[in-house]
């Protein structure tokens, strides 16, 4: 067992400007991460990245690293006690063991994961989701010289796309979902904010000779002769269609928040995101949320709210602050009109398409279920190791439904870990 006086989960860009300040005012202060280093999605590196130590992200871990708080990687919570207690499991090599972390306050920073859409052919080698495809090229995996189709939609697009054609990628499409109406209004939007339209610049500068087609998505995946490779991408802008060659496809709908821990412990949701009030505090009073799972709205809104929520940990005034992190808010709001997902994409799955790729269950068998858990008692949808992650937002997006509850564990864990531990009960939020 481990105690701290604020616990934060998850070392992306919010939370380690709440674990950097928090520290730096003396509290006790634990940082998890699930991943083998911080930094998140949005500051992930790798044996290719073309970070150094000037960069936004190693000042900020070097600076946390000062700070006093204790950096804890490959840790993924699975369970929470009650409001005072979680555990996490943690595996390095074939070492397992679980933790119990208790705390005085905790903060969740636990960022969102990409949306997937199910189309024919989205399940082939060569498909991938536009944030995974460029985690894999900076962990070593070779893009230089093929041709690759970036589609789907949001900013997540021009990012992904300016950084494989950094890594020698021919990138020979943008296809974007959402129409040029509601891009150009967006755009304009944005005067107030120079530094997000300089960034945006800088990254179609990086593709500048390929194609951005607005309005555009694709429908189908195209196999090669022998089934095993993709070929081409086929596009169509709801009047007419086509066929891009390519080796390969980098996809995603935007971003879901991952809630699963929030609504475990009981946190109260409005809609999709967790509530939370001008400080960052969830309907619970001592547990905290920041970034993503609050509302999609990008890097600067994930550490303002870090630095507000480690002030009100520390019982310091956050005034000064509150109203950066409504201006960031109110631009995530933006984002969610302008990327609204089009009606047309919910219809792409035909009866063959896997829709839970965990437990290969096709279109076919969710016709006439009315709802999630009918689901997933008549064909085990959403039972997978994913647990639901993937096929869930898939869904509810084509069919309205959500899911009815969060159950422990939150991923798949050893039974030898959880063996290891003393016998514990369950008191945690179910609903």
């Amino acid at each position: 067992m481990k105690a701290a006086e604020v616990l934060v989960v998850g070392a992306g860009p919010a939370g380690i400007a709440a674990g950097i300040v928090t520290a730096e005012h003396g509290l006790r202060t634990i940082v998890l991460d699930d991943n083998p280093e911080a930094g998140g999605q949005i500051w992930r590196s790798g044996v290719r990245s073309k970070g150094h130590k000037r960069t936004a992200k190693y000042r900020a871990l070097e600076r946390l690293a000062c700070s006093g708080a204790e950096l804890l990687c490959s840790y993924r919570v699975f369970d929470a006690e009650d409001t005072t207690a979680i555990l996490a499991v943690c595996e390095v090599g074939e070492e397992t063991s679980v933790t119990r972390f208790r705390y005085e306050q905790l903060v969740l920073a636990t960022g969102a994961r990409e949306r997937f859409l199910p189309f024919p052919g989205w399940t082939l080698p060569g498909v991938f989701g536009a944030g995974g495809l460029q985690a894999l090229a900076q962990g070593g995996f070779l893009v230089e010289g093929k041709r690759v189709v970036v589609a789907g939609t949001g900013p997540l697009l021009l990012a992904v796309s300016a950084h494989l054609a950094e890594f020698g990628a021919k990138v020979v499409c943008v296809a974007e979902q959402a129409p040029f109406s509601q891009l150009a209004p967006f755009a304009v939007s944005l005067w107030r904010q120079p530094a997000k339209i300089l960034q945006g610049v800088r990254y179609r500068a990086s593709f500048w000779g390929t194609p951005y087609r607005t309005g555009c998505w694709p429908s189908a995946a195209l196999p090669s002769d022998n089934g095993k490779e993709l070929r081409a991408v086929r596009l169509t802008d709801g009047r007419r269609t086509w066929e891009e060659p390519c080796d390969l496809l980098a996809c995603g709908f935007h971003l879901v928040p991952n809630t699963e821990l929030a609504v475990l412990l009981g946190c109260t949701l409005q809609g999709e995101f967790v509530q939370v009030d001008s400080q960052q505090r969830t309907s619970l009073p001592n547990v905290f949320c920041i970034g993503e799972p609050t509302g999609i709205a990008g890097l600067e809104a994930a550490l303002v709210q870090g630095e507000i929520v480690g002030l009100a940990c520390a019982g310091r005034p956050t005034k000064h602050l509150e109203r950066r992190a409504k201006a960031e808010r109110a631009f995530g709001r933006r984002l969610a009109k302008t990327f609204a997902l089009r009606q047309e994409l919910r219809a792409l799955a035909t009866p063959e398409t896997l829709v839970c790729r965990c437990e290969d269950i096709p279109m076919s068998k969710l016709e006439g279920l009315t709802g999630w858990t009918h689901a997933k008692l008549q064909t085990r949808c959403g039972m997978g190791p994913c647990q639901g992650r993937i096929c869930g937002p898939v869904l509810e997006s084509i069919f309205g439904w959500k899911p009815v509850s969060v159950r422990p564990p939150l991923f798949p864990v050893p039974l030898e870990a959880l063996c290891s531990t003393e016998s514990h009960p369950h008191s945690g939020s179910n609903a």
